[in-house]
């Protein structure tokens, strides 16, 4: 598919033209005013002047070829510019256009039969049912909507499922200061997609950081690969994914189903995928400026100078928000700041260098090239901002900036200016930036402390990521009879046949058979219902633990019998104690496929809620570092004086439990093992459910 045809045209057809149109005259205009060099065609049926010049009455009334066609004609009448255009060799289209699959199933039709021939005679469509782009790096600008000088060339790609947003998009991220490469807005995306539109910018020498807007992500599988092409880039993907739902049950049987909602398995995903998700419109374009600004950020040690004691605060609190450190300066740093900043100040992380720096204009500056010089920082954050009003006598002011632009410049580790609150850079604020080279501001604290944070865990997300070998195929081999709600007994029996670590247990269908299998594992011991289909034993009466003697034994199965009376017989196990009881879940998301969930297991597993989320395939490592995310990860280290968990060995099984989810096939719905037992380096299932699709 020609995309960078699509974007780089050197001529162009509207073909819809007319002066009635808002959307004509903006297009127009736009390409006017920003500097399209090549010839615009005017296509109107009843020809004559159309917006003060000629127009043809149709596509083949142009006697120069067509690189684009922006068609802005009725929704029935599409078709039939794309049939003459595909004779005329025009390969690429924005269809402005709306009315098809949007409004209902005649329009969905007809949208089907756009993408049909598109796909026969190979045309790359933009929408239907968008704006249209703005490639503001070439200075080509077919856009249906008003676009607000100035134009700000930069390294921002956005791409939004959007056509409403695109404007206040753009607007926001000029009022800040961030240029962008290319802005598309993707309407139906009947044909080009977002992730298209991804493999371009990736390839893009323009783009350093891609921001998306997603109302949803239609095909998971390419949406993976163009990440990860993404991240063996260097470029950085923000996205903000809105749809966030309530938590959805995908199995009514395991636990698992209701601990795993879409918007969850999303967000795993995306983390996975080294994709950063904001919030917010506002975060998403200062969190893409600022990678834009920095790139990689190499560490989460954060050494902050500041004129404000308050702001000193609120910084303190939001990096903790964001898992950021304020490590102490070093003694050679105290030292030296000791002798800058004035006594009645103190020395610590976060630096407030006080209100001296009305007096003393150069104090905020030298106290920043002393903390870059500190052993135990990966970047600083410099709370600053350009000028607002440009005063009578500017000279001062671009002195000032120049030596602050000079010294970040000189600086060891990265520096990354903040200003207090979330305002426009002024048109004196952008010149004085271009002219000294003064850096990109994140804008607010609040917003600014977000990006930092986002910018941190990207860079060791892409780590990770990229250490991270390409997962290879697993052989599929479900077993026989692989259909329904496979209880415990059978279940069980699976994970063990591929090596995985099981309790012990024999299935007993007479009560002498139970006191045998009793005395041979040993007391105490338990007992559990076994019935094909049965998935929450405890909920029917179908557990009985701690038994100590035979008498016993007979007493429970007896019980066990009278609570369940079609069941295929008991399950003994040898009762197991101590040790942290954790919860391992793969579930099938219609979607995104296999999902891990591991967690606090136990009868806690619904109340606490306490688990990870991961989408497979994933390894031993990152397992490691899903058990690090859970609140209840301290049980896992042993607290009270006891035993800590081996680490190690717990993410080695829950990997193997994994994999062998990927072996079971497509039939898979979901695999649980709840409790998983860890106790030290034993790791043992002391339970689990299958459930197949």
């Amino acid at each position: 598919m020609p995309v960078r045809e699509l974007f780089n045209p050197r001529s162009i057809a509207l073909v819809g033209a007319t002066d009635k149109s808002g959307w004509s005259i903006s297009t127009l205009a736009n390409l006017r005013a920003h500097g399209f060099p090549g010839p615009v065609h005017l296509v109107n049926p009843r020809g004559g002047v159309v917006h003060g010049s000629p127009a043809v009455r149709s596509l083949t009334e142009i006697s120069e070829p067509v690189d684009l066609a922006y068609v802005m004609v009725p929704t029935t009448a599409v078709l039939g510019v794309l049939r003459e255009g595909a004779k005329l060799g025009i390969r690429c289209y924005v269809i402005l256009t709306a009315g098809f699959g949007e409004v209902g199933e005649e329009g969905a039709r007809l949208e089907a039969e756009i993408s049909a021939f598109a796909a026969e005679n190979g045309l790359t469509i933009l929408g239907p049912n968008g704006n249209g782009y703005i490639n503001a790096a070439a200075g080509i600008t077919p856009y249906g909507l008003p676009i607000p000088p100035p134009l700000l060339r930069g390294e921002v790609g956005v791409v939004l499922q959007s056509g409403a947003l695109a404007s206040s998009v753009l607007a926001f991220a000029q009022a800040r200061n961030v240029g962008v490469s290319l802005l598309t807005s993707m309407g139906n995306e009947s044909v080009l997609t977002v992730t298209d539109v991804i493999d371009y910018l990736v390839d893009d020498p323009a783009t350093k950081v891609i921001a998306l807007f997603l109302e949803t992500i239609r095909n998971p599988a390419e949406f993976a690969r163009v990440a990860r092409r993404a991240l063996e880039a260097g470029k950085p993907i923000v996205a903000l994914k809105i749809g966030r739902s309530k938590l959805a049950s995908h199995t009514a049987q395991a636990h698992t189903g209701a601990l795993v909602g879409d918007d969850d398995v999303i967000d795993a995903a995306l983390r996975q995928l080294g994709v950063v998700r904001v919030r917010s419109l506002e975060d998403l374009i200062i969190t893409a400026g600022l990678l834009g600004s920095t790139g990689p950020l190499p560490g989460r040690r954060v050494g902050v100078v500041t004129p404000s004691g308050g702001a000193s605060e609120i910084i303190a609190d939001r990096a903790e928000d964001e898992g950021l450190e304020l490590p102490p300066f070093a003694p050679e740093t105290v030292a030296r700041l000791a002798e800058i900043v004035p006594s009645f100040g103190t020395v610590q992380n976060p630096l407030d260098v006080t209100g001296y720096v009305l007096i003393d204009r150069t104090l905020l500056g030298r106290a920043l090239e002393v903390v870059t010089a500190d052993p135990g920082i990966d970047l600083i954050m410099l709370l600053s901002e350009p000028p607002k009003v440009a005063p009578l006598d500017p000279a001062p002011a671009f002195a000032m900036y120049s030596a602050s632009a000079q010294r970040i410049a000189a600086s060891p580790v990265p520096v990354v200016v903040v200003s207090n609150v979330l305002t426009d850079v002024t048109e004196f604020g952008r010149r004085v930036q271009q002219e000294t080279g003064f850096p990109y501001v994140a804008g607010g604290i609040e917003h600014g402390m977000h990006a930092i944070g986002a910018a941190v865990r990207w860079s060791e997300m892409r780590d990770r990521a990229l250490s991270r070998p390409a997962a290879l195929p697993r052989a599929v081999s479900p077993p026989p009879g692989a259909h329904g709600v496979w209880a415990e007994h059978r279940a069980s029996a699976l994970l063990a046949s591929a090596g995985l670590p099981v309790v012990p247990s024999e299935l007993a269908r007479s009560e002498t058979d139970a006191v045998a299998a009793a005395e041979g594992f040993g007391y105490p011991v338990v007992l559990k219902v076994a019935a094909e289909g049965l998935g929450h034993k405890s909920d029917i009466g179908g557990v009985r633990l701690g038994l100590a003697d035979a008498e016993q034994v007979r007493r429970a199965y007896q019980e066990v019998v009278a609570a369940v009376p079609s069941l295929d017989g008991v399950l003994v196990q040898p009762q197991r104690g101590g040790g942290v009881e954790l919860l391992v879940g793969v579930v099938r998301d219609p979607a995104w496929g296999l999902t891990l969930a591991v967690g606090l297991g136990g009868v806690w597993v619904e109340v606490l809620r306490d688990t990870a989320l991961r989408v497979l395939p994933v390894d031993a490592a990152e397992i490691r570092t899903a058990l690090s995310e859970l609140r209840g990860t301290a049980l896992l280290n042993g607290i009270r004086g006891g035993q800590a968990a081996d680490l190690d060995a717990v993410a080695d099984v829950v990997a193997r439990i994994a994999a062998f989810a990927e072996s079971l096939g497509d039939g898979l719905e979901s695999l649980e093992i709840n409790p998983l037992l860890v106790a030290g380096s034993r790791v043992e299932a002391l339970d689990a459910l299958v459930t197949w699709r």
